[in-house]
């Protein structure tokens, strides 16, 4: 299974066909528009399978699965977080989707604490956190380096820093560039995983996706 995450940028329902090419099993897509607004369009079609969560129908966070997978929502508490989709896939194992909004990954932190009792070593999450180590400071103990080493307690690590073998902070890819400058990367977008589930990982590097947005995709094979 192939699992892709993308921060589209907006205006998904113009960008749709380019990641719909990877021919991904699920996709994970920060700031796309509420399909349910878009019917009768192609938009609406390649969301035939989906669920959606957004404080406006423009732009928000969206998990679509093709039509041999199945999916549940588990109804985990989030109370207005913004935004986390949890899901059960095919009644084998949860997978959250994140797009982290302001105060960023102090959100994300909160969600997680919240939830952490129904994390194991089956769940999946994924998304854009906006987050790096580099920030801790900025971020007091809801930091990103203090949901990484939370999340080991769970079996779960970044699938970026274990197939590649880097320190967290020391990114060598980055999967966002900010103003789509080259010369302005970071690693914000991550997936987090039990080790021995990654089959493949990557940032799909190509520079014609900063034509269309300032986001990198991520993939997850397992």
């Amino acid at each position: 299974m192939k699992i892709i995450s993308w921060n589209c940028n907006g205006k998904f329902r113009e960008k749709f066909e380019y990641i719909k090419e990877l021919s991904a099993d699920i996709y994970i897509i920060q700031e796309c528009e509420n399909p349910e607004k878009f019917n009768n369009t192609k938009y609406n079609d390649f969301a035939k399978k989906y669920i959606w969560t957004g404080e406006t129908d423009n732009k928000g966070l969206g998990i679509f699965v093709k039509d041999n997978i199945n999916f549940i929502k588990n109804n985990w508490k989030s109370y207005c977080l913004r935004n986390f989709i949890s899901i059960n896939i095919n009644n084998k194992f949860d997978l959250v989707g994140v797009w982290a909004c302001e105060p960023y990954i102090g959100e994300y932190y909160i969600y997680q604490n919240i939830n952490i009792n129904n994390y194991n070593d089956n769940t999946i999450i994924m998304g854009d956190f906006n987050s790096n180590k580099i920030w801790d400071k900025k971020h007091g103990k809801r930091n990103y380096s203090n949901v990484v080493n939370e999340l080991k307690t769970k079996n779960l690590t970044s699938a970026y820093h274990y197939v590649f073998n880097e320190e967290y902070g020391d990114e060598q890819q980055k999967t966002f560039y900010l103003y789509r400058h080259l010369d302005k990367g970071y690693h914000i977008d991550y997936c987090f995983i039990e080790k021995n589930r990654i089959k493949d990982y990557k940032i799909l590097f190509n520079e014609k996706w900063l034509e269309i947005s300032d986001h990198i995709p991520i993939m997850v094979e397992i």
